[in-house]
């Protein structure tokens, strides 16, 4: 299958549980994969769920988290202007797409897992056969998304995430509303992980995850390879 247009979905949650700083969209997440699509020319569509301005984590705009491609975000008005207007998720729909991609952040573990468009959409994506990909903590998007036999979609699939020992490292383990890890194992996912902050992505079917920051532009790698060889399939 070709991937021409890209449908990004950041959080619209800026509030980091009960203690008064502000969390969000972690920017590297976003930048480097939307970069990644830009250069090869895909069309890219950013959505939220409550849409316009998406916050992002100030934590990741701090000089030690800053990349390249954050460094780049921060250069480019365009890119700004879309992450400000971002499409309401009720606005857009799976058909007018060929993949999409969840940037993480700790803003998605408060208004992803029970978003209905959400949901709506990323079973949209899989039974029409088109890939999903989500990082760190946006696979808690997949927290109530169900499969065409009714069951939870990530039961018995590979599935990485933000470790819990990831959580504890940046002190928000009691913070959260639950631990990422935890929920992904309940739900019968086959946990996958790799080395804390290290690139880590795992793939199976069309499901596409990542574990951390540093895991962002493998996991849009990952995608791109898999569509490439859809593609030569249905051409063979």
């Amino acid at each position: 299958m070709k991937i021409n247009k890209v449908l990004f979905v950041v959080t619209s949650h800026d509030e980091l549980g009960n203690t008064g700083k502000k969390t969000g969209l972690w920017i590297e997440e976003f930048a480097a994969p939307y970069y990644k699509f830009h250069d090869l020319g895909k069309e890219i569509v950013i959505a939220s769920p409550k849409g316009g301005q998406a916050p992002i984590d100030p934590k990741s705009d701090l000089p030690e988290n800053r990349t390249e491609a954050t460094i780049r975000y921060y250069n480019d008005k365009d890119t700004q202007n879309k992450l400000s207007n971002t499409v309401p998720l009720s606005e857009v729909s799976e058909s007018d797409f060929d993949t999409i991609f969840y940037p993480g952040g700790h803003g998605p573990m408060w208004d992803l897992p029970d978003n209905k468009e959400s949901i709506k959409l990323i079973e949209s994506f899989i039974n029409n056969g088109k890939p999903v990909a989500l990082v760190c903590h946006a696979p808690v998007a997949l927290k109530n998304v169900k499969s065409n036999s009714g069951e939870w979609l990530i039961k018995g699939k590979r599935v990485a995430a933000f470790t819990n020992t990831e959580e504890e490292a940046v002190q928000l383990t009691e913070v959260v509303p639950f631990l990422l890890e935890d929920m992904l194992k309940e739900l019968g996912a086959n946990f996958q992980k790799g080395e804390d902050w290290m690139p880590f992505v795992t793939r199976d079917g069309l499901l596409i995850t990542g574990q951390n920051p540093a895991s962002s532009v493998l996991a849009v790698t990952t995608l791109l390879e898999y569509a490439g060889r859809l593609q030569e399939a249905a051409l063979a």
